[in-house]
């Protein structure tokens, strides 16, 4: 008999999970985005050129992608607990240390490394001990908890410009890296979710009964405990591959939105006061499609895959048309839509993610998933520059970003129908097959 626990509470003490994995998004990625209020202070201090100065975040963005899987690995080794707690530790230290600012190497080493690293291993295991305590809640828990990027992002721009005002921009990295001490509180919270029957395997085995076809292994196939090894062999099934190809187109059109918009509105002459607000509706908008999605996909209407390829397509539709705006009020409508749509985008992706690879596979899946989406972050964001180069308008970025969202969606309807085809043929082939002979006793007598 399975343990009665070993299956996801999908409430209970996981919404304390989940409150302390929305604190953790807010202390790592809304920092990561909000960091470049630092760019012109520590450029002019070094007095460093703006492509030098932009290696910190590029170092920071690189190393949280390329540590999710050292992240992974040791959420599969240790617990979700202890990389958590390791990561606020780690990213204390970088901006602690990156307060001496010996000179920009010293950076790089610091906020750059450091600070990538730490957010590299609080981010990876906190979204992902929420999809272990949950599992028909898991899409409105998985959005709750990434809504803390956006609600953290849109009070840390002010906050953050009035502590560089107050104490300068070393005092508030210092600043900064105690209040993400705070990770490591968080970190405390996520308590690992116990399975009687992983534990005990042995016990969970001598009372299964002989004949009833079930066993240790059938056992540990349908716990949320991941296993005890990092599976690398990920990307050798289908299923896995098509969708991390989606991730890298995906990832190469959602970094050039954000980048060009300022510079889009500049070019419709639009006044930098009205400028900086397009920022704060992309977050407000974010905000609030995160959670309207968690909470229609909890409803289980529609499928979490089908559900994301329509929000793919949509955000796809809004990038075309946005370069059509022609002044301020059309171009925040554009916006808001985009943001409305990406935020429902963020909400599910990882919800599809462990519906695409099972739960016990979904420690090593997310690593590999985050290391492979990282080079289409990496290549995006040049290729867009390239465009608005070669055609002379920030436009072409728009439509460039809209058209390989496209290409995405196709690969998440092609990963839709494997898995069907999948499904049907394991109905085919689970079916009994029907007995030619007249009398049951007659077939057992055949086969004796």
């Amino acid at each position: 008999m399975q343990a009665k626990d070993s299956n996801p509470p999908d409430g209970g003490y996981g919404w304390v999970v989940v409150v302390s994995a929305f604190m953790v998004m807010g202390l790592t990625a809304a920092v990561l985005k909000t960091f470049g209020l630092f760019f012109v202070e520590i450029q002019q201090h070094f007095d460093e050129l703006a492509s030098s100065t932009s290696w910190i975040t590029s170092v920071t963005i690189a190393v949280f992608h390329l540590g999710a899987p050292v992240a992974s690995s040791l959420c599969v080794q240790y617990t979700h607990r202890t990389v958590v707690i390791t990561g606020g530790l780690l990213a204390f230290s970088g901006m602690a240390l990156g307060f001496f600012g010996l000179n920009m190497v010293w950076m790089y080493a610091t906020t750059g490394f450091l600070q990538g690293l730490g957010i590299s291993f609080s981010w990876t295991p906190a979204i992902s001990i929420v999809s272990h305590y949950f599992s028909k809640k898991r899409a409105l828990a998985n959005a709750i908890a990434s809504a803390g990027e956006c609600a953290f992002a849109f009070m840390f721009g002010p906050f953050f410009q009035w502590l560089i005002g107050q104490y300068g921009w070393k005092g508030a990295l210092l600043i900064i890296g105690g209040i993400q001490l705070n990770i490591c509180v968080c970190g405390v919270l996520m308590r690992p979710l116990a399975n009687r029957c992983f534990l005990e395997a042995s016990h969970c085995e001598t009372e299964t009964p002989p004949g009833n076809g079930a066993s240790r292994t059938d056992k540990e196939d349908q716990s949320p405990i991941t296993p005890k090894t990092f599976n690398w062999m990920l990307v050798r099934r289908p299923e896995f591959v098509l969708y991390a190809i989606f991730g890298i187109l995906a990832a190469m059109s959602f970094f050039v939105p954000p980048l060009f918009l300022v510079p889009l509105s500049y070019s419709l002459g639009i006044d930098e006061s009205w400028t900086a607000s397009l920022l704060s509706i992309l977050a407000m908008v974010d905000f609030g499609g995160r959670l309207l999605c968690g909470w229609y996909a909890n409803l289980h209407v529609t499928k979490t895959i089908h559900l994301l390829a329509m929000a793919i397509t949509l955000i796809s539709t809004s990038l075309m048309l946005l370069p059509l705006a022609n002044n301020y009020l059309s171009l925040a409508i554009f916006t808001g839509f985009y943001g409305f749509f990406f935020g429902t985008t963020v909400a599910i992706h990882i919800t599809v993610l462990a519906d695409v690879v099972g739960m016990p596979e979904f420690d090593s899946a997310l690593g590999l998933f985050m290391l492979i989406r990282s080079t289409g972050g990496f290549v995006g964001p040049p290729l867009a520059g390239l465009i608005v180069d070669r055609a002379g308008d920030y436009r072409g970025g728009f439509y460039m970003a809209g058209a390989i969202l496209v290409l995405s969606a196709g690969f998440l309807i092609i990963l839709d129908r494997l898995q069907q085809k999948k499904i049907r043929g394991s109905k085919i082939s689970t079916k009994p097959k029907k007995s030619t002979l007249p009398y049951p006793s007659l077939h057992i007598l055949k086969h004796q």
